[in-house]
């Protein structure tokens, strides 16, 4: 039987390695390969930088998790997913 799209993108996503961008625990965890490229450029080191900060932050104030825009494509595109099985069911 074929997987479905959405069994597809979890394959992909489980198969990254994912790694702390940091210290463990207190800076963002990414796939590695995103971590790489972005301590590549000076851009990407301190759009990480900034992403660790909000951890940080986040993480003082007592919240398991933060908004700090670098996960973004990494999820599989998860709210889309739920966007579609909602409108399939009615």
């Amino acid at each position: 039987m074929a997987k479905a799209k959405s069994q597809k993108s979890l394959d992909k996503w489980t198969g990254q390695e994912w790694e702390y961008a940091g210290k463990e625990k207190k800076s963002v965890y990414l796939p590695k390969k995103k971590i790489e490229r972005l301590k590549s450029t000076s851009s990407g080191r301190s759009k990480l930088a900034s992403a660790n900060k909000k951890k940080r932050r986040a993480t003082k104030k007592g919240e398991q998790y933060s908004r700090h825009g670098l996960a973004s494509g990494t999820s599989g595109a998860d709210e889309v997913l739920m966007k579609n099985m909602r409108m399939k069911r009615g």
